[in-house]
């Protein structure tokens, strides 16, 4: 098996980035990318629902402009109370 620990990412910036974003069913959750990446043009589609219907996975495509950039929407987007995680 290869170990990929130790390897680093690397990118071509700037370049397309695509999050996974967990949620609650219930919350808006354009609303709630719109507040955190303002107007920077992005697509968000609906991925699948969970089994009992009360989560939705998201997938967020946008330009990413270098490795610090792409990071720090990571975490921002993580932070948020309605999202529940970030892949």
């Amino acid at each position: 098996m290869v170990d990929l620990s130790k390897q680093k990412l690397e990118l071509n910036y700037p370049c397309n980035w695509s999050y996974k974003l967990i949620a609650l069913e219930k919350i808006n959750i354009k609303k709630v990318v719109k507040s955190i990446i303002l107007e920077r043009e992005h697509a968000l589609k609906e991925s699948k629902t969970s089994s009992k219907g009360k989560y939705k996975s998201y997938t967020l495509d946008l330009l990413v402009h270098n490795e610090e950039d792409r990071k720090e929407l990571y975490q921002i987007l993580g932070d948020h109370a309605d999202i529940k995680m970030v892949l």
